[in-house]
């Protein structure tokens, strides 16, 4: 009983920033839990090493060139599975870029690419997959990826942590609109991860020091995202809506 609950079989799932880090990990995850998965991102190369990846394990996935800045190109992401393989009842919003820097030096055009990925991105992505779910009249889950940045706050991270702020707000918003359609919304908010987004923040000496002063004095490992997504994206979360899930070992908690 208690497998079922997490299983995603017959599912459709899309995964956008899929082509490394921890899209490319979430993809594995719904694969391996029984969704077919469409895997989204700008390079359609490594996009195509992550389905040889996938199907390798025994799992079913599709590579579909995706600019989430560009609306027609999220339609004909959209048009393109409905032709394959179906509706999509799973998205997971995990195309995102970071800046870091001083606010007096931050300038318009830093901000509006952040943005324009990070919430922009992700609201043109849920707005096409809760369209066509709503005049399906089927039930689906949307997992947007945030940060642990969105919670707290820290020198350096204004344009990020704004932005997965607005993420975070924007999940809460969201389930409360679409709660009625039957459509789960709900935000997974991962600390420090290996992934090419964090590994030169990680390798600096001011990102060392960071590890160093929260709990467990290291970064994540990606197998330790692979139950909250799960939860969120099965029917073991059938009741959550709305909800912020911090997976940061206790890094929110000091609020940096």
């Amino acid at each position: 009983m208690t497998q079922k609950a997490f299983s995603l079989a017959g599912k459709n799932a899309l995964v956008t920033g899929a082509s490394s880090g921890l899209g490319r990990h979430f993809a594995g995850v719904l694969a391996e839990a029984g969704a077919q998965v469409v895997v989204g991102a700008r390079r359609l190369e490594r996009l195509n090493n992550v389905v040889v990846g996938i199907e390798s394990a025994g799992g079913r996935a599709l590579a579909a060139q995706l600019d989430v800045t560009d609306p027609d190109s999220i339609r004909s992401l959209f048009e393109m599975t409905a032709d394959t393989v179906g509706l999509i009842d799973i998205v997971v919003n995990c195309a995102g870029i970071a800046k870091t820097g001083d606010f007096i030096e931050l300038g318009d055009a830093e901000w509006n690419k952040v943005f324009a990925v990070n919430v922009d991105g992700a609201r043109r992505v849920s707005q096409e997959a809760t369209r066509r779910l709503i005049d399906a009249e089927r039930p689906g889950v949307i997992i947007n990826i945030a940060s642990v940045a969105g919670i707290g706050a820290a020198p350096g991270w204004t344009v990020y942590a704004t932005s997965k702020a607005a993420v975070i707000h924007l999940t809460k918003t969201m389930a409360t609109e679409l709660w009625r359609f039957n459509i789960r919304v709900n935000a997974l908010c991962p600390g420090y991860f290996p992934s090419e987004m964090s590994e030169v923040f990680l390798a600096s000496e001011r990102g060392q020091k960071y590890v160093d002063d929260f709990p467990p004095r290291r970064v994540g490992e990606l197998h330790e995202l692979t139950g909250p997504l799960l939860l969120l994206a099965s029917d073991a979360s059938s009741y959550m809506t709305g909800v912020t899930l911090p997976v940061d070992g206790g890094h929110s908690i000091r609020l940096f």
